[in-house]
């Protein structure tokens, strides 16, 4: 059986938190129904997803790169890394390595293994929607802890995206040590 691998990453766009990656391989013999892109189910079907792709997959792991990396090597390189890790992660876990790496998007992870990066593959490729679902669902775990450590700026609602509330919040109290200080908006109150 030849083993593919979906990747997907999620919190690139956000002010504040991690950037997360996941990887997973599905068993072909267990199929999950309901796999979609992450950003296209709600925050209660995802949560359910995620608990039957944990039972059900063959291998998964979910990685991340600090606010801290993400200011010093930026987004793009930080979300690889983070795939990367997720793809070593998974290989380290249930010692299982696959033959094809699918990413969502158009860049691959510097990694030894045959890679492809799919454009919108989170809504093509089974495996890369999984991977997006479990990486959303940590990141948004983590907006949901940091929200309780730094109430004042509603995490929690916007999970760290720069809504009109987020950036008032910003405007307001400065910027704490989650946020991301290389992106604009919050470079701009620096």
């Amino acid at each position: 059986m030849q083993l593919i691998c979906g990747v997907d990453e999620a919190g690139r766009g956000p002010l504040a938190g991690a950037v997360y990656a996941a990887a997973v391989i599905l068993n072909p013999e267990n199929p999950i129904l309901g796999l979609a892109d992450s950003k296209k189910l709600s925050e209660k079907k995802r949560d359910l997803l995620s608990v039957e792709i944990k039972k059900h997959a063959l291998a998964w792991s979910v990685e991340s790169c600090s606010v801290q990396e993400i200011d010093e090597i930026n987004i793009l390189q930080a979300s690889l890394l983070a795939m990367k890790r997720a793809i070593e992660s998974l290989q380290v876990q249930f010692s299982i390595a696959p033959c094809l790496v699918l990413v969502d998007g158009n860049k691959c992870p510097s990694i030894d293994i045959a890679c492809e990066a799919i454009i919108k593959g989170d809504s093509k490729i089974q495996a890369i929607s999984a991977a997006s679902i479990l990486a959303k669902v940590a990141r948004d775990a983590e907006l949901y802890h940091l929200d309780k450590l730094y109430p004042q700026y509603g995490f929690a609602k916007h999970k760290g995206y720069p809504t009109a509330y987020h950036l008032a919040m910003l405007q307001l109290h400065g910027v704490s040590p989650v946020h991301r200080l290389t992106y604009a908006p919050v470079k701009t109150l620096l």
